[in-house]
C-alpha cells in the first residue's frame, strides 16, 4: 500500500488534509460564541484597568459619609437652642426699648399737662392771697380747692418751690429785685443772700425744675 493510499486520520491540530477543510482551532473548539465574547470583554477591561493603574491613578470608590443618628440629633438640638437664645435676647431688648419709649412718652405728656396747669395754679394762689375774709364760705371753698389740686399734683410728682427764708439758689430761683435786710440780720453761712419774698411760686416735676421761683432777696 502506497503512502497515498494509507488511512486518513482527522488531526487534532490545526493542519488540513487533502480531502477536508480547515481544521477547528483551539479558540472555537467546543466553546460557544457568547462565552468567547464575554471572555474577550473581561480581558479588555483588565487591560484598561491596568493602563489606569500604570498611569499612577488609583481607582477608589467613594463611600458616602453616614452620621450617627444620635450625634445628628444632638447637633440639631444645639442649633435650635442657640437660635432660641438669640431670639429671646432680641425680644428682651425689644421689650426694654418699647417700655422706655412708652415711659418717655408718658413723662413728656405729663410734663406738658403740668406746664399748662401752672397758670391755673398761679390764678388760685393770687385769688387766695387777695381774698377778703378768710372765714367766709367762699374763701374756705377757694382755699380747699387750691389745696386739693396741689395735693393731687404733688402725688404725681409735682413739687412746689416756695423758698421764703432760704438761701438763694440760682438753679431754682429767679431774683427779680432786692429788699433791705432787717437790722441785726446775720448773713448766711455760704454768703448767698436769703430769699425775702416769693413773687411767684416755682415748680419741680419729678426732681426737674420746670419753672424757677420768682423771688426778692435781701440786700
Amino acid at each position: 500500500m502506497s503512502q497515498g493510499d494509507g488511512p486518513r486520520f482527522r488531526g487534532e491540530g490545526g493542519g488540513t488534509g487533502p480531502d477536508e477543510g480547515p481544521g477547528p482551532g483551539p479558540a472555537s473548539a467546543g466553546i460557544p460564541d457568547d462565552d468567547v465574547v464575554g471572555a474577550a470583554e473581561e480581558i479588555l477591561d483588565a487591560e484598561l484597568v491596568g493602563d489606569d493603574l500604570s498611569d499612577g491613578e488609583a481607582v477608589v470608590d467613594a463611600e458616602p459619609v453616614v452620621l450617627d443618628p444620635l450625634e445628628a440629633a444632638v447637633a440639631q438640638r444645639d442649633e435650635y437652642l442657640d437660635s432660641l437664645r438669640r431670639l429671646q435676647a432680641e425680644f428682651e431688648n425689644y421689650k426694654k426699648r418699647v417700655a422706655k419709649q412708652q415711659a418717655d412718652q408718658v413723662s413728656r405728656a405729663a410734663a406738658s399737662l403740668v406746664d399748662k396747669l401752672l397758670p391755673v395754679l398761679d390764678a388760685l394762689d393770687l385769688a387766695t392771697d387777695h381774698v377778703g375774709d378768710n372765714d367766709s364760705d367762699e374763701a374756705k371753698a377757694l382755699i380747699a380747692a387750691s389745696g386739693l389740686l396741689q395735693g393731687v399734683l404733688a402725688k404725681e410728682g409735682l413739687e412746689r418751690i416756695d423758698p421764703v427764708g432760704q438761701e438763694f439758689d440760682p438753679t431754682a430761683h429767679e431774683a427779680v429785685g432786692q429788699v433791705p435786710a432787717p437790722e441785726g440780720a446775720e448773713p448766711s453761712a455760704s454768703g448767698e443772700p436769703l430769699v425775702a419774698q416769693v413773687m411767684r411760686a416755682g415748680y419741680r416735676w419729678h426732681g426737674t425744675v420746670v419753672r424757677p421761683a420768682m423771688v426778692m432777696v435781701r440786700s
